[in-house]
């Protein structure tokens, strides 16, 4: 069984920083482009970072450039972001996500690219 597990969430001010972490089991992902995203209740899957198989390539939204980071470790199957200077807006639950095809980086900005999805992990960024 495919499972995507994150962690590292939590409750924060303005300023600080978290890193999550995204835990994948039951296959290697290392062969895939996976992501980030994040839902405030009420709305849409934003897309927030993407990384492609070997991590040469990241892709990051344009509100969290310059503050976020997004990495992995293909020997642990594991992707993280680094949140830094945290702000209000990027209070979400957080869900890591992983592409099924293999070497390949599609629309990597649209949810329905990925198959397999994370539970999620909430962020809570207080002023």
């Amino acid at each position: 069984q495919v499972q995507l597990v994150e962690s590292g969430g939590g409750s924060v001010q303005v300023g600080e920083s978290l890193r999550l972490s995204c835990s994948a089991s039951g296959r290697s992902f290392s062969s895939n482009t996976m992501a980030w995203f994040r839902q405030v209740l009420g709305k849409e899957h934003e897309f927030v970072a993407a990384i492609t198989w070997s991590g040469s390539t990241t892709y990051l939204a344009d509100s969290v450039k310059g503050r976020f980071t997004i990495s992995r470790d293909n020997t642990k199957n594991t992707v993280d972001l680094q949140m830094n200077s945290l702000k209000p807006e990027d209070t979400a639950v957080y869900y890591c996500a992983a592409d099924a095809a293999r070497y390949y980086i599609g629309n990597y900005k649209f949810r329905g690219e990925y198959e397999y999805w994370g539970q999620g992990t909430q962020v809570t960024v207080s002023s």
